[in-house]
């Protein structure tokens, strides 16, 4: 999780069930007076393989 400002960005992986892959989140908030005031997701499925030796997780 990442703040500067009044924006709020959060990475996150997220299983289902044990041995799945899941899906790589991240979440972007405005913030203003405390409250939530925008958001955008961005979801997308870990891939099988990557292009490289670094996995995204």
């Amino acid at each position: 999780m990442i703040a500067q400002g009044d924006l709020v960005a959060i990475h996150q992986h997220f299983v289902e069930a044990p041995g799945a892959r899941g899906q790589a989140i991240v979440d972007l908030f405005r913030v203003r007076n405390g409250k939530i005031v925008e958001h955008w997701d961005v979801i997308q499925a870990v891939p099988e393989t990557s292009a490289n030796d670094n996995t995204t997780f």
